[in-house]
Protein backbone atom coordinates (compact mmCIF):
# COMPACT_ATOMS: atom_id res chain seq x y z
CA UNK A 1 0.00 0.00 0.00
CA UNK A 2 3.56 2.12 0.31
CA UNK A 3 4.15 1.73 -3.32
CA UNK A 4 3.98 5.10 -4.51
CA UNK A 5 5.85 6.38 -1.43
CA UNK A 6 7.40 10.25 -2.30
CA UNK A 7 6.30 9.77 -5.83
CA UNK A 8 4.50 13.16 -7.19
CA UNK A 9 1.06 12.27 -9.15
CA UNK A 10 -0.59 15.16 -10.77
CA UNK A 11 -4.11 14.50 -11.62
CA UNK A 12 -6.45 16.44 -14.01
CA UNK A 13 -10.09 16.17 -13.54
CA UNK A 14 -9.75 15.10 -10.15
CA UNK A 15 -12.97 16.73 -8.05
CA UNK A 16 -15.56 13.79 -9.29
CA UNK A 17 -15.52 10.55 -10.76
CA UNK A 18 -12.72 8.53 -12.30
CA UNK A 19 -10.30 11.39 -11.70
CA UNK A 20 -11.50 11.92 -7.81
CA UNK A 21 -11.37 7.80 -7.34
CA UNK A 22 -8.24 7.59 -9.08
CA UNK A 23 -6.53 10.54 -7.02
CA UNK A 24 -8.02 8.43 -3.75
CA UNK A 25 -6.34 5.49 -4.65
CA UNK A 26 -3.08 6.72 -5.34
CA UNK A 27 -2.97 8.84 -2.12
CA UNK A 28 -3.74 5.69 -0.35
CA UNK A 29 -0.95 3.96 -2.24
CA UNK A 30 1.45 6.71 -0.60
CA UNK A 31 1.74 9.58 -3.33
CA UNK A 32 1.83 12.86 -3.12
CA UNK A 33 -1.38 13.93 -5.04
CA UNK A 34 -2.37 17.42 -6.73
CA UNK A 35 -5.71 17.26 -7.65
CA UNK A 36 -6.57 19.83 -10.50
CA UNK A 37 -9.90 21.27 -10.63
CA UNK A 38 -11.92 24.38 -11.27
CA UNK A 39 -14.04 25.59 -8.55
CA UNK A 40 -12.00 26.37 -5.05
CA UNK A 41 -14.31 25.40 -2.85
CA UNK A 42 -15.30 21.96 -4.14
CA UNK A 43 -11.63 21.26 -5.17
CA UNK A 44 -10.61 21.84 -1.27
CA UNK A 45 -13.39 19.78 -0.13
CA UNK A 46 -12.23 16.53 -2.15
CA UNK A 47 -8.82 16.98 -0.84
CA UNK A 48 -9.67 17.17 2.81
CA UNK A 49 -11.88 13.83 2.05
CA UNK A 50 -8.91 12.24 0.59
CA UNK A 51 -6.86 13.25 3.13
CA UNK A 52 -9.23 11.71 6.23
CA UNK A 53 -8.77 8.21 4.59
CA UNK A 54 -5.69 8.17 2.87
CA UNK A 55 -2.08 7.79 3.85
CA UNK A 56 -0.61 10.11 0.91
CA UNK A 57 -0.78 13.64 1.28
CA UNK A 58 -3.33 15.67 -1.36
CA UNK A 59 -2.63 19.30 -3.25
CA UNK A 60 -4.64 21.71 -4.77
CA UNK A 61 -4.21 23.23 -7.94
CA UNK A 62 -7.06 25.73 -9.96
CA UNK A 63 -7.14 25.21 -13.78
CA UNK A 64 -10.04 25.66 -16.75
CA UNK A 65 -9.54 23.50 -19.18
CA UNK A 66 -11.67 25.61 -21.55
CA UNK A 67 -9.02 28.34 -21.18
CA UNK A 68 -5.44 27.65 -22.88
CA UNK A 69 -4.20 30.77 -20.36
CA UNK A 70 -5.00 28.97 -17.31
CA UNK A 71 -3.80 25.52 -18.49
CA UNK A 72 -0.41 27.69 -19.03
CA UNK A 73 -0.57 29.23 -15.43
CA UNK A 74 -1.42 25.88 -14.21
CA UNK A 75 1.49 24.57 -15.71
CA UNK A 76 3.74 27.53 -14.23
CA UNK A 77 2.31 26.59 -10.77
CA UNK A 78 3.09 23.42 -11.24
CA UNK A 79 6.79 23.90 -11.94
CA UNK A 80 7.52 26.45 -9.33
CA UNK A 81 5.84 24.40 -6.47
CA UNK A 82 7.61 21.20 -7.57
CA UNK A 83 10.77 19.89 -8.09
CA UNK A 84 9.71 16.60 -9.75
CA UNK A 85 6.24 15.32 -11.26
CA UNK A 86 6.30 11.56 -11.59
CA UNK A 87 3.12 11.13 -12.83
CA UNK A 88 0.66 13.19 -14.98
CA UNK A 89 -2.67 11.69 -14.72
CA UNK A 90 -4.76 13.18 -17.73
CA UNK A 91 -8.31 12.69 -17.42
CA UNK A 92 -10.11 16.03 -17.50
CA UNK A 93 -13.14 16.21 -20.40
CA UNK A 94 -16.54 16.96 -21.04
CA UNK A 95 -19.01 15.82 -23.06
CA UNK A 96 -21.60 18.40 -24.83
CA UNK A 97 -24.91 17.83 -26.53
CA UNK A 98 -24.94 21.00 -28.05
CA UNK A 99 -22.19 22.93 -29.69
CA UNK A 100 -20.17 25.49 -27.32
CA UNK A 101 -17.53 27.70 -27.59
CA UNK A 102 -14.53 28.55 -25.32
CA UNK A 103 -13.35 32.12 -24.42
CA UNK A 104 -10.63 31.29 -27.08
CA UNK A 105 -13.27 30.58 -29.49
CA UNK A 106 -12.78 26.51 -30.00
CA UNK A 107 -15.17 24.04 -29.61
CA UNK A 108 -15.54 23.16 -26.12
CA UNK A 109 -15.42 19.46 -26.30
CA UNK A 110 -12.45 19.42 -28.52
CA UNK A 111 -10.46 22.20 -26.88
CA UNK A 112 -11.20 20.45 -23.30
CA UNK A 113 -10.64 16.67 -23.76
CA UNK A 114 -7.76 17.16 -26.51
CA UNK A 115 -6.24 20.67 -26.74
CA UNK A 116 -5.50 21.38 -23.56
CA UNK A 117 -3.82 18.29 -22.35
CA UNK A 118 -1.95 18.53 -25.21
CA UNK A 119 -0.82 21.84 -23.84
CA UNK A 120 0.00 21.31 -20.19
CA UNK A 121 1.87 18.08 -21.26
CA UNK A 122 4.19 19.71 -23.66
CA UNK A 123 4.63 22.58 -21.45
CA UNK A 124 5.74 20.08 -18.54
CA UNK A 125 7.49 17.54 -20.62
CA UNK A 126 10.70 19.13 -19.22
CA UNK A 127 9.85 18.51 -15.69
CA UNK A 128 8.51 14.67 -16.44
CA UNK A 129 12.35 14.13 -18.12
CA UNK A 130 13.84 15.56 -15.14
CA UNK A 131 11.88 13.20 -13.18
CA UNK A 132 12.17 10.08 -15.10
CA UNK A 133 11.30 7.14 -14.62
CA UNK A 134 8.36 8.87 -15.16
CA UNK A 135 4.74 8.38 -16.49
CA UNK A 136 1.92 10.21 -18.59
CA UNK A 137 -1.62 8.36 -18.48
CA UNK A 138 -4.22 9.82 -20.70
CA UNK A 139 -8.08 8.15 -20.49
CA UNK A 140 -9.40 8.18 -23.55
CA UNK A 141 -12.32 6.02 -24.35
CA UNK A 142 -13.71 3.60 -26.62
CA UNK A 143 -15.92 6.53 -28.00
CA UNK A 144 -12.62 6.49 -30.54
CA UNK A 145 -13.54 3.41 -32.23
CA UNK A 146 -15.21 4.35 -35.60
CA UNK A 147 -14.79 7.63 -35.88
CA UNK A 148 -11.57 10.01 -38.51
CA UNK A 149 -10.43 13.10 -37.78
CA UNK A 150 -11.96 16.11 -40.36
CA UNK A 151 -8.90 18.59 -40.42
CA UNK A 152 -11.24 20.89 -42.34
CA UNK A 153 -13.93 20.77 -39.70
CA UNK A 154 -11.68 20.18 -35.95
CA UNK A 155 -14.25 22.98 -35.01
CA UNK A 156 -17.50 20.54 -35.61
CA UNK A 157 -18.99 24.19 -37.12
CA UNK A 158 -20.93 21.78 -39.31
CA UNK A 159 -23.67 19.60 -38.72
CA UNK A 160 -22.34 19.35 -35.01
CA UNK A 161 -23.37 15.96 -33.82
CA UNK A 162 -22.48 15.55 -29.89
CA UNK A 163 -21.53 11.32 -29.77
CA UNK A 164 -19.43 11.99 -32.97
CA UNK A 165 -17.31 14.91 -31.83
CA UNK A 166 -16.60 13.86 -28.13
CA UNK A 167 -15.93 10.26 -30.26
CA UNK A 168 -13.29 12.60 -32.01
CA UNK A 169 -11.97 14.22 -29.54
CA UNK A 170 -10.90 10.92 -27.63
CA UNK A 171 -9.13 9.27 -31.46
CA UNK A 172 -6.98 12.66 -30.87
CA UNK A 173 -5.97 11.61 -27.31
CA UNK A 174 -5.40 8.33 -28.87
CA UNK A 175 -3.24 9.68 -31.76
CA UNK A 176 -1.72 12.44 -29.14
CA UNK A 177 -0.41 9.40 -26.96
CA UNK A 178 1.30 7.53 -29.70
CA UNK A 179 2.86 10.45 -31.75
CA UNK A 180 4.16 12.02 -28.44
CA UNK A 181 5.32 8.49 -26.98
CA UNK A 182 7.35 8.32 -30.55
CA UNK A 183 8.60 11.60 -29.14
CA UNK A 184 9.88 10.62 -25.83
CA UNK A 185 11.32 6.97 -26.82
CA UNK A 186 14.54 6.28 -24.72
CA UNK A 187 13.63 9.71 -22.51
CA UNK A 188 12.82 7.28 -19.68
CA UNK A 189 8.97 8.89 -19.76
CA UNK A 190 6.79 6.53 -21.14
CA UNK A 191 2.83 7.85 -22.47
CA UNK A 192 0.06 5.69 -22.59
CA UNK A 193 -3.54 5.76 -22.77
CA UNK A 194 -6.83 3.70 -21.48
CA UNK A 195 -10.29 3.37 -21.94
CA UNK A 196 -11.51 3.23 -18.28
CA UNK A 197 -15.19 1.14 -19.10
CA UNK A 198 -18.26 2.98 -19.98
CA UNK A 199 -18.68 5.07 -16.10
CA UNK A 200 -22.19 6.98 -15.31
CA UNK A 201 -20.12 9.83 -14.72
CA UNK A 202 -20.54 13.55 -13.96
CA UNK A 203 -19.20 14.01 -17.73
CA UNK A 204 -22.51 15.30 -19.07
CA UNK A 205 -22.66 18.01 -16.63
CA UNK A 206 -22.77 22.20 -17.92
CA UNK A 207 -25.34 20.58 -20.45
CA UNK A 208 -28.57 22.50 -20.54
CA UNK A 209 -29.99 19.24 -21.93
CA UNK A 210 -29.97 17.05 -19.13
CA UNK A 211 -27.69 13.95 -19.64
CA UNK A 212 -28.61 11.89 -16.62
CA UNK A 213 -30.97 9.87 -18.14
CA UNK A 214 -28.86 9.02 -20.60
CA UNK A 215 -26.77 7.51 -17.73
CA UNK A 216 -29.60 6.09 -16.40
CA UNK A 217 -30.41 4.13 -19.13
CA UNK A 218 -26.72 2.53 -19.65
CA UNK A 219 -27.18 1.59 -15.60
CA UNK A 220 -30.04 -0.60 -16.61
CA UNK A 221 -28.91 -2.05 -19.52
CA UNK A 222 -26.33 -3.19 -17.32
CA UNK A 223 -23.22 -1.40 -19.47
CA UNK A 224 -22.41 1.09 -16.82
CA UNK A 225 -19.43 0.23 -14.33
CA UNK A 226 -18.65 2.08 -11.08
CA UNK A 227 -16.42 4.86 -10.67
CA UNK A 228 -14.32 2.85 -8.12
CA UNK A 229 -14.06 0.12 -10.96
CA UNK A 230 -13.52 3.12 -14.06
CA UNK A 231 -10.32 4.26 -11.97
CA UNK A 232 -8.57 0.62 -11.91
CA UNK A 233 -6.77 0.96 -14.89
CA UNK A 234 -5.75 4.50 -14.92
CA UNK A 235 -4.29 3.51 -11.15
CA UNK A 236 -2.42 0.53 -12.85
CA UNK A 237 -0.76 2.75 -14.98
CA UNK A 238 0.11 5.07 -13.04
CA UNK A 239 1.54 3.04 -10.36
CA UNK A 240 1.88 -1.12 -11.16
CA UNK A 241 5.47 -2.16 -11.80
CA UNK A 242 3.97 -4.48 -14.67
CA UNK A 243 3.61 -1.17 -17.15
CA UNK A 244 7.39 -0.13 -15.98
CA UNK A 245 8.84 0.59 -19.47
CA UNK A 246 5.69 0.24 -21.41
CA UNK A 247 4.96 2.93 -24.02
CA UNK A 248 2.68 3.96 -26.76
CA UNK A 249 0.32 1.29 -25.73
CA UNK A 250 -3.75 1.62 -25.37
CA UNK A 251 -4.83 -0.34 -22.48
CA UNK A 252 -8.36 -1.60 -21.35
CA UNK A 253 -9.03 -2.96 -18.29
CA UNK A 254 -5.26 -3.40 -17.65
CA UNK A 255 -4.64 -5.20 -20.91
CA UNK A 256 -3.17 -3.63 -23.94
CA UNK A 257 -5.62 -3.79 -27.14
CA UNK A 258 -5.39 -2.28 -30.46
CA UNK A 259 -7.28 1.24 -31.09
CA UNK A 260 -8.81 1.64 -33.84
CA UNK A 261 -7.49 1.52 -37.25
CA UNK A 262 -7.22 5.44 -37.49
CA UNK A 263 -5.27 5.84 -34.61
CA UNK A 264 -2.25 4.41 -36.13
CA UNK A 265 -2.18 6.80 -38.88
CA UNK A 266 0.89 8.18 -38.82
CA UNK A 267 0.56 11.21 -41.31
CA UNK A 268 -2.84 12.20 -38.95
CA UNK A 269 -0.48 11.56 -36.09
CA UNK A 270 1.55 14.48 -37.61
CA UNK A 271 -1.05 16.77 -38.56
CA UNK A 272 -3.03 16.73 -35.85
CA UNK A 273 0.32 17.29 -33.59
CA UNK A 274 0.98 20.64 -35.90
CA UNK A 275 -2.15 21.38 -36.25
CA UNK A 276 -2.53 21.20 -32.35
CA UNK A 277 0.80 23.32 -31.11
CA UNK A 278 -0.56 25.72 -33.88
CA UNK A 279 -4.03 26.40 -32.30
CA UNK A 280 -2.14 26.05 -28.51
CA UNK A 281 0.23 28.28 -29.07
CA UNK A 282 3.22 26.58 -28.77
Amino acid sequence: MRAMESKLVVVTGATAGIGKEAARGLAGMGARVVLVGRNPEKSHAVAEEIRATSTGSVDVALADFASLRSIRQLAETLADRYPRIDVLLSNAGVFRVRRAATQDGFEETFAVNHLAPFLLTNLLVARLKESAPSRVVVVASAAHYGQTLDFVDLQSEHGYKAMRTYGRSKLANVMFTYKLAGQLEGSGVTVNCLHPGFVATSLGSGNRIPVKPFMALFRLTGRAISVKQGSDTPIYLASSPEVEGVNGKYFDVRREKMSSPQSYNTDDQDRLWDVSAKLAGL
